[in-house]
């Protein structure tokens, strides 16, 4: 949701009321992952998506209908291959999304705050109307509508806003959250007997570039893409500059492990290292590691690597953390012209952050539902 927080601001200053329609849960072959969303606006205006355009216009339909009679309501679309260009999923597969008859103001409040990402992220969570989903294809209603209850939130540090009415349920569902934050994953969990929709906000993920070099240029650019925050380190003033970097959002001028508290580095963070020197890069790589940081990759050949590990072992870095640093940082794309070496940099950042193995799908087994 958080590519639309701009276009529902815009929309709530106007006055318009917005209903939304949220992606819960995927079986099969699916073109959108849990949390994707789109709004409607009551004079019919829609942005985002649930289907990537597939049953966007039936969604609308229920969204209408919602805002209209104020009930939320879980519809599931999902096809045969034959029927799949006349009412639903071209894919093949099935989606079950819910369908709100305005945004829950905590959603909203948790869109925004995790945008600025000073406080953490945050979970919030919906509980399902009764008997959700049922059995309905090809957009039928699944479950009956009712009134949106009140939503709960987990924060980051475990903490519960709101119950389920039982310690031991409100203990599971503060570990849930604490999970779907931590992943970044959205999703349908059961407690106690009823369905509970786990909406991730995670704070938006962080690219940490030490070295100024070519193949930074290009990172820097592919990562805000992603809608990573990205921060350049170097210590050559000369290089890191405004008119290289341009879609930067920090540019730090120093030693990496001197900086490293200015920038706040920590766990949320993915580090590159691509200076090629080992002045910056060992110690970069050192505070990076000490810190916990998710992802740790190194430029440089195996020999260099080889070197590298040695240094760091002898300076008393332990084997628990050099297991993890990744070098030769990136997955092996064959391309080496700068901007294939960035793409596959962030091929591995992106495949670490979700736990994937980066390997082709076709090398894949066969898909399986993504909650349950």
């Amino acid at each position: 949701m958080r590519e639309l927080v701009q276009t529902l601001q815009d929309w709530t200053s106007e006055g318009v009321p917005t209903s939304r329609a949220v992606v819960i849960r995927t079986f099969g072959s699916s073109p959108r992952r849990e949390g994707a969303t789109m709004l409607r606006t009551a004079d019919g205006r829609l942005s985002g998506s649930v289907s990537g355009g597939c049953v966007e216009g039936a969604t609308a339909e229920h969204m209408a209908a919602a805002a209209a009679s104020g009930e939320q309501r879980v519809v599931r679309f999902g096809v045969s291959d034959e029927q799949a260009w006349d009412v639903g999923l071209a894919c093949g597969g099935t989606i079950d999304v819910l369908v709100q008859p305005s945004v829950p103001p905590a959603a909203y409040e948790a869109v925004v705050a995790t945008q600025v990402g000073t406080n953490g992220g945050r979970a919030v969570v919906t509980p399902l109307p009764e008997g959700s989903p049922g059995a309905g294809i090809g957009g039928s209603q699944s479950g009956p509508t009712a009134p949106p209850p009140p939503s709960l939130v987990v924060y980051e540090d475990g903490r519960l806003e709101g119950s389920l009415g039982a310690s031991d349920l409100d203990r599971a569902l503060s570990e849930a959250g604490r999970r779907a934050i931590a992943s970044g994953t959205s999703g349908v969990v059961e407690l106690g007997g009823r369905q509970l929709f786990v909406e991730a906000f995670a704070v938006r993920p962080r690219l940490v570039v030490v070295g100024a070099v070519e193949v930074a240029v290009a990172l820097v650019r592919l990562a805000a893409e992603l809608d990573y925050e990205t921060v350049l380190i170097d210590g050559r003033p000369a290089f890191a500059t405004r008119d290289r970097f341009p879609n930067v959002d920090q540019l730090l001028i120093g030693w990496p492990d001197e900086v490293a508290d200015e920038v706040g580095l920590g766990p949320r963070d993915a580090v590159a290292v691509l200076s090629h020197d080992p002045k910056f890069d060992d110690p970069a790589i050192t505070e990076a590691l000490r810190r916990g940081c998710r992802y740790v990759g190194a430029i440089g050949s195996r020999k260099t690597q080889r070197a590298r590990r040695a240094r760091l072992a002898a300076a008393g870095v332990p084997a628990a953390q050099l297991a993890r640093l990744r070098g030769p940082i990136g997955l092996d794309l064959g391309g080496r012209e700068p901007a294939e070496t960035a793409l596959a940099i962030l091929a591995e950042i992106v495949a670490a952050r979700h736990a994937a193995s980066g390997v082709p799908l076709t090398a894949t087994g066969p898909a399986r539902p993504t909650a349950a």
